[in-house]
């Protein structure tokens, strides 16, 4: 068992951070959902449409991915508050996925087995990711961030 420990720093919550002037407020978006099933689907939607508005198409499928077992990790955490799903892009051709709920259990990478039904979702987030994943706990819960990039234009 591997603890995901890519701590960041409070830019991980899911407000404007410090960087806030590389793109305006408008380029942060969250949605609060019930820790039910079902808002694994709209998280998913939400999340994708987002990207779409964004001109940032070919993150799409591995941002759908991603935010999909992030937020079925949460909803798996039993909390009967509400959770927060938020992307925002810190930077061009980079989007951070946010998932906020009131566990301070951390997430951990396990070993599944070959028959296993469950247990890759974590492994997937961290080579879909390049590692660029990690958690900041919170007084009163947690925020799991996973950050995708883009080529991106080429450099000359």
């Amino acid at each position: 068992m591997t603890l995901l420990s890519n701590v960041v720093r409070g830019d991980a919550v899911l407000q404007q951070g410090p960087d806030a002037s590389v793109h305006p407020p408008a380029e942060l978006a969250t949605i609060c959902l019930p820790y039910r099933p079902e808002s694994v689907g709209a998280a998913r939607r939400f999340v994708c449409a987002k990207l779409q508005e964004w001109g940032l198409n070919d993150l799409v499928d591995d941002a759908a991915v991603l935010v999909s077992e992030l937020t079925t990790n949460s909803v798996e955490t039993g909390c009967q508050t509400r959770m927060l799903v938020g992307v925002r892009r810190p930077i061009d051709h980079v989007v951070r996925i946010l998932v906020g709920d009131g566990s301070r259990s951390m997430p951990v990478m396990i070993q599944a087995g070959p028959d296993a039904t469950s247990g890759r979702g974590l492994a997937m987030v961290h080579r879909l990711t390049h590692g660029r994943c990690g958690v900041t706990l919170l007084p009163f819960g947690k925020v799991v961030h996973a950050d995708l990039a883009s080529p991106g234009p080429i450099s000359r």
